[in-house]
């Protein structure tokens, strides 16, 4: 049912295409913190994977026009996919 890879390691793999989109749009941390009206120590704990909200990844998402992909992945996957419940 679940695949062996980690919460932590897609956290850190998140991260990490954070910092690469961030990185190639020429931006410091504190530069896209505040065209996201976040914190730069947000913007760092996303890049390393610590506790970043479902908000931050999202606004991150639509700040480099990734959002509508990933909306739409989501929206596949609940429609084309018989998921059992958890609960």
């Amino acid at each position: 049912m679940f695949n062996d890879i980690t919460i932590q390691e897609v956290k850190l793999q998140a991260g990490a295409l954070v910092k690469l989109m961030r990185k190639r749009e020429g931006l410091t941390q504190a530069q896209l913190a505040d065209k996201l009206a976040l914190s730069r120590l947000t913007i760092q704990n996303l890049e390393a994977g610590r506790n970043a909200t479902m908000d931050t990844l999202l606004k991150v998402l639509q700040h480099n026009d990734m959002l509508s992909g990933f909306a739409a992945y989501i929206a596949t996957e609940a429609t084309n996919n018989n998921y059992e419940s958890l609960y």
